[in-house]
């Protein structure tokens, strides 16, 4: 090891930033280390003790992050709540999804704003056609909502189906991207 890379601190010893933000939706609980968005909580599902149990998971010093990490993050959610943005352009940080689940949410990156999918559909897209249940679980398990946007995916029968026990938030994030696409 040269002395240069003996200076660079890991990536995991720098910790993580916290930040909490009011939304149309209620409360964001927002993660980030030093190499992007790790994790969005909704406060309503009390994910504040599950965000921490999975940030422990992690070998970071949760909460001793920079707090600019979580700067950009918030100002582009500010901006997508209030119509302006339609993509989001920030670092991710995917430590927290692997395997299959990872495949489909990368596929659910490909979903354009202002539109659906079934489950069936992103199964596809992912490249298992009969894994519609497993995309399922994967939506319910991804680690940064809104931003990766399973809200986008629906039932085959058009129904929006739950969205953390309450579907009224994803047929107002559906709604919110029909209205504003333009």
């Amino acid at each position: 090891m040269t002395r240069t890379e003996s200076a660079l601190p890991d990536p995991d010893d720098l910790g993580v930033a916290l930040e909490s933000m009011e939304t149309p939706i209620g409360l964001l609980n927002m993660a980030a280390t030093s190499q992007g968005l790790v994790r969005i909580g909704f406060g309503y599902m009390a994910e504040r003790e599950d965000l921490m149990s999975e940030l422990d998971q992690m070998s970071c010093s949760v909460g001793q992050g920079d707090p600019v990490w979580l700067e950009e993050p918030i100002a582009q959610l500010r901006e997508y709540f209030d119509g302006r943005r339609h993509r989001f352009d920030l670092s991710l940080d995917w430590r927290l999804s692997h395997g299959f689940y990872r495949r489909v949410l990368d596929a659910l990156m490909g979903v354009d704003y202002g539109t659906t999918v079934s489950y069936g559909e992103l199964a596809r897209m992912a490249g298992s056609s009969r894994a519609a249940r497993a995309v399922g679980t994967a939506m319910s398990t991804n680690p940064i909502p809104l931003i990766v946007p399973c809200h986008r995916v629906v039932r085959s029968d058009g129904s929006v189906g739950e969205y953390g026990g309450r579907p009224e938030v994803k047929t107002w994030l559906i709604e919110h991207e029909h209205f504003h696409r333009g």
